[in-house]
C-alpha cells in the first residue's frame, strides 16, 4: 500500500464492511467446520461435502446460515478492531517508513488480542446454534443403532416426532447471564486468545511481505499492489495461518460447546480439553475441520484485504462530506 495515512473512520469502515462480504460467502463451510469438529463418538458427517449436503436435506438452505445473524452483526466491530488495530500498531511501531520482522509480528499479536473482545461472545453464540443441527441430526442416528424392545403400539414415542425448540442468540444470552452472569458469554476466552494472537502473528506479517511483492516503487514512492494481487495475498496467508492454528480452534469449538450429544465429552479447561481429545480420537481429531477453516479463512481475509485496500472506507467518508 502506499505511505498515505488512512484515517481511523476510514479503517473501521473498511474493515466492517469487508467482514460483512467476506462472512456472507463462506458461512456455509464455517458451519460444516463447527459440526465435524464437534463429532466424537456418533459420526453424522463423513466430511465437508456430505455435511452440507445432509444439512440442506434436513434444515433446508438457509439451515446452513443458522448462526449467521449473530455473525453478522458482531464480525463488523470484530474486522473493524482486527485490520484497524493490525494496522495502527504498524505505523506505531515503523520506523522511518521501515517495519521489522519483529514489529509486524508483534502488530499481529496486538491485533488478535484486541479482537477477542467480540470475538468470544460472537462465536460463543454462534457455535450453539450452528451445532443445534448436529444435535437433532444425532438423536435418530442412536435411536436406531441402540439395541432396546420395540416400541410400544399403544404409547408412541413423541419425543421423535416432538423434536426440542430451536435455540435463538437472545434466548442463549438470556441464560447465559442469567445463570453465569457476563462470565458465560466468555466463557473460552482463553482459548480464543490462544487462537487468534498466533493466527495474527502469522497472518499479518506473512500476508505483509506477500502483499508487498506486488508493489513496484517508483523513485521514493511505494505504489499500491494491484487489487488481485491483494487479494491472492489475503487467500494464501488465510490458508497457510487457519491451518497451523487448527488444533486450538478444535479446543475452543469444543470448551465453547453447551449442549453435548449422548456420550460425548465436557471438558474442565484448555489443558482437561486436549488430555481428553489425545486420549479419546487420537492426535488426528486435532485437525478436525482444517480443510474447512483454510476454504472460510482464505476467501474471507482475500475479500477483507482486496476490500481494505480498495479503499471502500475513503470513498464512503468521501460521499459524506
Amino acid at each position: 500500500m502506499a505511505d498515505k495515512k488512512v484515517s481511523l473512520p476510514a479503517k473501521l469502515i473498511n474493515g466492517g464492511v469487508a467482514g460483512l462480504v467476506g462472512v456472507t460467502c463462506v458461512f456455509p463451510i464455517d458451519l460444516a467446520k463447527t459440526r465435524l469438529q464437534n463429532q466424537q463418538g456418533v459420526q453424522v458427517y463423513n466430511g465437508m461435502l456430505d455435511c452440507l449436503a445432509k444439512t440442506v436435506r434436513s434444515e433446508g438452505y438457509f439451515g446452513c446460515y443458522r448462526g449467521a445473524a449473530v455473525n453478522l452483526t458482531l464480525v463488523t466491530p470484530e474486522k473493524a478492531i482486527k485490520l484497524a488495530a493490525n494496522d495502527v500498531f504498524r505505523q506505531k511501531l515503523s520506523k522511518d517508513g521501515h517495519l521489522p520482522l519483529w514489529g509486524e509480528v508483534l502488530a499481529g499479536c496486538g491485533a488478535g488480542t484486541c479482537q477477542v473482545v467480540v470475538t468470544t461472545p460472537m462465536e460463543m453464540l454462534k457455535i450453539q446454534l450452528q451445532d443445534a443441527g448436529r444435535l437433532a441430526a444425532q438423536r435418530p442416528v442412536q435411536a436406531a443403532a441402540a439395541p432396546g424392545p420395540a416400541p410400544s403400539l399403544v404409547a408412541p414415542q413423541r419425543a421423535q416426532t416432538n423434536p426440542p425448540p430451536r435455540p435463538s442468540a437472545i434466548g442463549i444470552t438470556t441464560e447465559l447471564l442469567k445463570t453465569r452472569g457476563l462470565a458465560g458469554l466468555y466463557r473460552g476466552a482463553g482459548a480464543t486468545l490462544m487462537r487468534d494472537v498466533p493466527f495474527s502473528m502469522i497472518y499479518f506479517p506473512l500476508f505483509a511481505n506477500l502483499n508487498a511483492l506486488g508493489q513496484e516503487r517508483l523513485g521514493n514512492v511505494q505504489s499500491r499492489a494491484p487489487f488481485w494481487h491483494s487479494f491472492v495475498a489475503g487467500c494464501a496467508a488465510g490458508s497457510v495461518a487457519a491451518v497451523a492454528v487448527t488444533p486450538l480452534d478444535v479446543i475452543k469449538t469444543r470448551l465453547q460447546t453447551l449442549q453435548k450429544g449422548e456420550g460425548e465429552d465436557t471438558y474442565r479447561g484448555i489443558i482437561d480439553c486436549t488430555r481428553r481429545i489425545m486420549r479419546r480420537e487420537g492426535p488426528a481429531a486435532f485437525l478436525k475441520g482444517a480443510t474447512c477453516r483454510a476454504l472460510v479463512i482464505a476467501p474471507l481475509f482475500g475479500i477483507a484485504q482486496g476490500v481494505y485496500f480498495l479503499g471502500v472506507g475513503e470513498m464512503v467518508l468521501g460521499l459524506l462530506e
